[in-house]
């Protein structure tokens, strides 16, 4: 019998998922929660942070945290309507920080918001039709479907299973109508009448629970990085069905073996008929299952890591109704979205929008916020957000075309994709100033950086190739760096560690090259590699392809690969 962690005993004792919320809300005299009621509010889609810049000046003069909270989105599959999209913007205009922020999970941030405005705030966001339950805790999270507007029913099918997947996996507790908007019926539906929790129970899972659906060979929304990556098979008729990969992950701690990322693994193939039956199987195992003593190795990873896949796929079977087949073979190319105008194929077109780091504001010469405001309000175009935290604009008729891209001149917005391949695929996580895990900078620095790798690139005549670039400012992982071709992952203010090794197509581990560097180094390490790239490389090889046939490490992935600086690569003649 397993003991259980501190935060399983919140759960267990949080009355499902109420705590003292209700009444903290009520309380204006507070400006935070407690740490109690903290851990609960993940739940309902917030997280209670403070402004980290400002820190040491209040700690100086003897006050408590500047407190301010996030709140984030459930929207399956990226889907936004211009309403929703007009209901986020205003409260980042009256109770955010000015900016909206795209997550690798296809929803929304609103960032800065104060304790006195998170009730309206929140309520605010479920009567536009969205929810915000779910979208953090230790639940099924927001559901990732392939975002590409095309018209091809095979790609509206993929939206709607990850619309049931996210109405399967709610939570039936009232608590979420009852905090913040009085007990009133939610819009998209509460999962039912009961309070009962048939699949998460009453402490629900162990650790978060990501679902991503992909369509080969484009893996835009990374699939392997989620504890249940489902791969559609299609012919011309439709989805058949499809092969479930299990245990991604990518959160770990520097220098603690016992944790590491994980890319997901093959589990076997069903029909798309018995998908739901699958999913709920596979997630009631990891509440079964997984670790509850250890939060650090809560998540389904672990659990595989530690029985086999053998073990998760008997496991799994047996609570089916039907016998599953084995896994189909797939192949991706890669996780970039199609940027710039494309057809939708029912003679309307949609345009993908270059998001840098996932960020939407206003500054001088560039206002974004501004541009997407109108163009909610003039056109009514729905939206698609993306893991790469991008856009898609969709349903725009070929005569509006020249004045959507008028528009968006006029606020200084380019239609068309960065100048190099690999900005465009570049991506940050939010670190500093809000994250409270973060260990160095990420977000604010990286537009400089990739600034400075552009023209490199351009010196090596390399600003076409796409090569996989992201920084996380801790190791938790949240930009999904441990499968780019190179990351740098933050160890301590200005300090990096440097990963390298992972793959355009996101099916590939990187490894640990260097341990500490820093961030005014990276520009010359990045230089060195990328000479060594464009000397050695083989006719019509990318970079995935050619570091992956001059730095072999052995099977993998293993602890070390994470923890442990790579060996010194050998001499590679030139082709």
């Amino acid at each position: 019998m397993q003991s259980k962690s501190p935060a399983e005993q919140v759960k267990e004792n949080s009355r499902q998922l109420r705590g003292t919320l209700a009444e903290a809300l009520r309380d204006a005299t507070s400006t935070h929660f407690s740490d109690t009621d903290a851990q609960i509010l993940k739940f309902h889609g917030s997280y209670q942070q403070d402004d980290r810049d400002r820190r040491a000046e209040r700690r100086k003069a003897g006050l408590d945290k500047d407190w301010i909270f996030m709140i984030r989105t459930k929207t399956p599959g990226g889907r936004l309507s211009a309403a929703q999209y007009l209901a986020l913007d205003r409260l980042a205009e009256t109770v955010g920080n000015g900016t909206l922020r795209i997550t690798t999970r296809q929803g929304v941030q609103l960032h800065g918001i104060r304790k006195t405005d998170l009730r309206r705030a929140v309520s605010e966001i479920i009567t536009s039709g969205i929810l915000t339950w779910g979208a953090c805790g230790d639940v099924v999270r927001n559901t990732l479907a392939t975002p590409v507007p095309n018209a091809d029913p095979i790609y509206l099918e993929l939206q709607e299973l990850a619309s049931d997947l996210g109405q399967i996996f709610l939570s039936r507790s009232r608590a979420y109508s009852e905090v913040w908007i009085d007990g009133e019926p939610l819009p998209l539906g509460e999962g039912g009448p009961t309070e009962e929790e048939p699949i998460y129970g009453a402490t629900y899972l162990p650790r978060k629970f990501k679902i991503g659906i992909a369509l080969p060979p484009r893996n835009d929304i990374d699939v392997f990085s989620n504890d249940l990556g489902l791969v559609a098979h299609a012919n011309v008729q439709g989805v058949e069905g499809y092969t479930l990969l299990v245990g991604g992950g990518h959160g770990m701690t520097h220098g603690l073996r016992q944790t590491q990322p994980h890319l997901a693994e093959p589990l076997f193939y069903v029909p798309k008929e018995r998908v739901r039956e699958a999913a709920v199987a596979l997630v009631t195992v990891q509440r079964d299952y997984g670790n509850r003593e250890d939060r650090k190795r809560a998540r389904l990873k672990y659990l595989l890591l530690d029985r086999g896949i053998d073990w998760l796929r008997r496991e799994v079977a047996a609570r089916l109704s039907f016998a599953p087949e084995a896994p189909r073979p797939f192949s991706f190319t890669t996780v970039a979205d199609p940027l710039g105008w494309h057809e939708q194929g029912d003679g309307k077109l949609f345009l993908g929008l270059f998001i840098e780091n996932g960020r939407i504001l206003d500054r001088p010469g560039f206002r974004l916020r501004q541009a997407l405001r109108q163009i909610a309000l003039d056109f009514g175009f729905p939206l698609r957000l993306t893991a790469n935290g991008n856009l898609f604009l969709a349903q725009i008729p070929r005569e509006r075309k020249a004045q959507l891209a008028e528009l968006l001149s006029e606020y200084g917005i380019s239609a068309a994709p960065p100048k190099s391949a690999t900005r465009s695929l570049g991506h940050a996580c939010v670190a500093l100033p809000t994250c409270g895990l973060s260990l160095a900078e990420s977000e604010r620095v990286f537009p400089s950086l990739m600034e400075k790798i552009d023209r490199i690139l351009e010196e090596l005549g390399l600003q076409d190739e796409p090569i996989l670039i992201r920084m996380s400012g801790c190791p938790n992982g949240c930009s999904r760096p441990y499968n780019a071709d190179l990351s740098f992952v933050g160890r301590a203010p200005g300090k990096y560690a440097f990963f390298a090794g992972g793959s355009l197509a996101g099916d590939r581990l990187a490894g640990l090259e260097k341990r500490s560097v820093g961030f005014e180094e990276i520009p010359e390490i990045v230089r060195g590699t990328l000479t060594a790239f464009a000397r050695e490389r083989l006719p019509e090889e990318g970079f995935s392809q050619y570091w992956a046939r001059t730095r072999p490490r052995g099977p993998l992935p293993s602890p070390d690969q994470f923890h442990e600086e790579a060996a010194e690569p050998k001499v590679v003649a030139s082709a």
